[in-house]
C-alpha cells in the first residue's frame, strides 16, 4: 500500500511485488488515495506543492509536528484514518491476504486500524525515510523495515518494542539491467566523448530545471532533461531545446535505466532515483529543495558517498554541475548492486513474521 503522490513510493512497491512474486505469491497494488477518492490524488498533490511554495513551512510542519508526533499532526493523521479505514476494511473483508506492506504513513496508520478484524494477517511497514517520523509509527505492526542505520533508533524512539529490521533500499529490477554507457548513447545519439547528464527532480518536476538545462546547454553539455509529470516544465524545455540541440525532453518515461547509463552525472533531488543511480553506477549532484525529511534523505545521501549538494539556484546547480564533471570518477560498467542480494535481504526479513 504506497501513496499514488508518492513515485518513491510507487518504485519501492513495484520492487517489492516483483520480489515476492518470485518468492511465488501473488501480489496487488492498493494505493492510499486510490481508496480515499478519484480526487484526492490532485488535491493531495496541489497542497503539497502550495505548502513548499512558502519557504520554512513544511520544515517547520515536518520538524515540530510530524517528528514530535503532536497535536496537529495527529489530527490530520485522524481525519485521513476515518476516511480511510472503513474503504479498506471493505477492500479486505472482499479480498483477504496474508500480508500487507505499507509503504506510506497514511497506508501504515490505516491498517493498523482495521488490523485486529484479520488475526491471521501480518503488517509490515517498510519506512523509505532515511528518519522516519511519529505518523510512520502505529500499533499492530509486526515488522518494521527500514533502509538506514539511523532509521532504526527513530522507529524505537517511537516504538521501543518494535521489531525493525535494516535492509537496502529497494530498487526496481530495470535498473540491475541497464545497458553499458555505449550502447546507452548510441541509442540515444550521443557521442562517446560528450559530457552528458540526466536532469531530473522527481515525477513531478519541482526544480528550476528548464534554466538549469539552458545553463550547462550553454556550455557545451548534452542534457537529458526529464519533466515527469510536469506539463509546463516539459513545454519550457522543449522550447529551450529548439535553441540548444543538445537538451534532450522527456516527459515521465520508463527509459530511466536507459538515461542514467548514457549520462555521467545525474542530477536531482533526494528521493528513489538516487538509489537507482547508484544502482547504475552514476555519481550523483542532489538538490537541496525537498524540505522536511527530504534534508534527513539529503543528509543520508551525502554519507553514503559519490555524491555532491547544491542549492536550488540554476546558476549553483549548473557550477556546481560543471566541477562535478571535471572530477567524478570513470563511470561504472555494470551494475553496483546485486538484485539477489535485495531479494535475499527483503525475503530473510519478512521470514521473521511471515514464515
Amino acid at each position: 500500500m504506497p501513496g499514488s503522490i508518492s513515485a518513491g513510493h510507487q518504485a519501492a512497491a513495484i520492487a517489492c511485488a516483483s520480489t515476492l512474486e518470485a518468492l511465488g505469491w501473488s501480489t496487488r497494488t492498493l494505493d492510499t488515495t486510490w481508496l480515499l477518492g478519484r480526487n484526492t490524488g490532485p488535491a493531495a498533490r496541489s497542497t503539497g506543492r502550495a505548502v513548499l511554495a512558502i519557504p520554512g513551512l513544511y520544515d517547520a510542519f515536518h520538524y515540530t509536528a510530524l517528528r514530535t508526533g503532536g497535536r496537529l499532526a495527529n489530527q490530520a493523521d485522524n481525519a485521513i484514518r476515518l476516511g480511510l479505514a472503513p474503504r479498506l476494511r471493505d477492500h479486505l473483508d472482499r479480498h483477504p491476504v496474508e500480508l500487507v506492506i505499507s509503504i506510506s504513513p497514511t497506508g501504515a496508520s490505516a491498517v493498523s486500524a482495521v488490523a485486529s478484524r484479520y488475526p491471521s494477517m501480518r503488517h509490515v511497514v517498510f519506512c523509505t525515510d532515511a528518519a522516519p517520523h511519529r505518523l510512520w509509527i502505529h500499533p499492530n505492526v509486526d515488522l518494521y523495515l527500514v533502509t538506514s542505520a539511523a532509521a532504526y533508533p527513530a522507529v524505537l524512539r517511537y516504538a521501543p518494542r518494535a521489531r525493525v529490521e535494516v535492509i537496502p533500499a529497494p530498487v526496481r529490477a530495470e535498473f540491475y539491467r541497464a545497458p553499458t554507457q555505449r550502447s546507452a548513447r548510441v541509442g540515444l545519439g550521443i557521442a562517446e566523448q560528450d559530457r552528458c547528464v540526466l536532469l531530473m527532480a522527481g515525477s513531478r518536476g519541482m526544480a528550476p530545471l528548464a534554466s538549469i538545462a539552458d545553463g550547462l546547454a550553454d556550455d557545451g553539455v548534452t542534457v537529458l532533461a526529464v519533466a515527469g509529470h510536469n506539463a509546463r516544465l516539459g513545454r519550457k524545455l522543449s522550447a529551450i531545446a529548439e535553441c540548444h540541440p543538445q537538451i534532450q525532453v522527456f516527459a515521465f518515461t520508463d527509459r530511466v535505466p536507459e538515461l542514467m547509463a548514457a549520462c555521467d552525472l545525474v542530477i536531482t533531488s533526494p528521493g528513489a532515483a538516487c538509489m537507482e543511480a547508484r544502482t547504475v553506477g552514476r555519481s550523483l549532484l542532489l538538490i537541496d529543495m525537498v524540505q522536511g525529511h527530504g534534508r534527513d534523505n539529503l543528509q543520508h545521501e551525502l554519507e553514503l558517498g559519490d555524491a555532491t549538494v547544491t542549492s536550488k539556484r540554476a546558476a549553483d546547480v549548473v557550477s556546481a554541475a560543471l566541477a562535478a564533471l571535471e572530477r567524478i570518477k570513470p563511470v561504472s560498467t555494470g551494475p553496483t548492486r546485486s538484485l539477489a542480494d535485495w531479494e535475499d535481504r527483503f525475503r530473510i526479513a519478512l521470514e521473521a513474521v511471515v514464515p
